[in-house]
């Protein structure tokens, strides 16, 4: 990485302002060579009718952090980064507290990336898996 952690995670902060990320109050915490962890926390804002956790805010969750991880690692000035496909398993409902999805690679290609991203609460339960994969689009000059 050419840039340090924390100004790795203070520019992810920045560009999440006005966005989705920012109304689920999706925050980057960690960053290593090869993963991103973000968190969100679990309020009736993220719910579904019956109280827990809605699947389509951990898609956002996953998606987000996949993608961030893509812009991080593929040197996101030169591309742009899209989740083009993205697969999700819900193995376990949460109805307050925090969740921390974990960005890892399974594929690091030039053109697209496949990522592993489990969602986990404080307690290390396994919520959801999902699988993400992003395409770099070289920006134009």
């Amino acid at each position: 990485m050419k840039y340090s952690k924390e100004e790795i995670l203070a520019g992810c902060a920045k560009m999440c302002k006005n966005t989705l990320m920012e109304t689920l109050e999706i925050e980057f915490i960690d960053v290593g060579k090869d993963f991103l962890i973000a968190k969100m926390p679990v309020t009736p804002k993220v719910h579904q009718p019956d109280g827990v956790l809605h699947g389509g805010a951990m898609v956002a969750l996953a998606e987000s952090v996949g993608s961030a991880a893509s812009f991080i690692f593929l040197d996101g000035e030169h591309f742009y980064i899209r989740g083009i496909e993205i697969s999700a398993n819900h193995v376990k409902s949460i109805a307050s507290g925090e969740v921390f999805a974990r960005a890892e690679f399974i594929h690091k290609g030039k053109t697209t990336q496949v990522w592993d991203i489990k969602i986990r609460d404080v307690e290390e339960n396994l919520i959801s898996a999902v699988k993400l994969t992003t395409i770099a689009l070289p920006k134009k000059k």
